[in-house]
């Protein structure tokens, strides 16, 4: 009796750290949900904002990379138009707004230290038709070569600088109805799942 139960706890605790896994792994393949910023540095992503002075802000949206320029940009508007209700105000105009793009190329190979170490003799080129490619006289031809593999990923940050008001928006194109941005965009928006 003893055993089955001991087994049947270790069965459960197995159960327990898989589901742990996968709900972790799936957390990690997923957009970045319209949420308040975590993370630190190149890992940071969501919103955060900053008071610049009594009627101006920054707002910032950084998403993971699987999250699009299209998305990014319309959590910032998003954010902008909260921030302003929040604040007490009914419009914001964009003073500034910026998207930024940050790629990073990963390649991935087996290793092989060679007669010089971890260090060789290599290069990269380019190739419209397979793009970035490296050559080393330990890797093989350099056009037939499949055991590297290159992959760019991309990340896009939206930064705003806003100045908020009172009353009637007024007539510039750069001026939002806080209000109607959030009903109009709240829709798409994406938020955590809860816990």
């Amino acid at each position: 009796m003893f055993m089955r139960t001991q087994r049947s706890r270790s069965r459960a605790v197995a159960a327990a750290l898989a589901l742990a896994s996968v709900s972790a792994l799936t957390a990690c393949t997923t957009a970045t949900p319209y949420q308040p910023a975590t993370g630190r540095g190149e890992s940071r992503t969501g919103y955060w904002d900053e008071q610049i002075e009594a009627d101006r802000f920054r707002v910032t949206f950084a998403g993971n990379s699987l999250t699009s320029r299209e998305t990014v940009e319309r959590y910032l508007l998003y954010r902008a138009a909260q921030l302003t209700v929040e604040r007490g105000y009914d419009y914001f105009i964009l003073a500034d707004r910026d998207t930024e793009k940050r790629t990073r190329t990963y390649i991935d190979r087996p290793f092989s230290p060679g007669p010089w170490g971890g260090w060789g003799p290599s290069w990269r080129y380019y190739s419209p038709r397979w793009g970035w490619r490296g050559w080393s006289p330990f890797w093989g031809d350099p056009f037939w070569d499949r055991q590297v593999d290159v992959r760019q990923v991309d990340r896009y940050e939206a930064s705003a600088e806003l100045v908020v008001g009172r009353g009637r928006k007024p007539d510039n194109v750069r001026a939002f109805n806080a209000r109607e941005v959030i009903q109009n965009l709240g829709p798409s928006i994406q938020t955590p799942a809860p816990r």
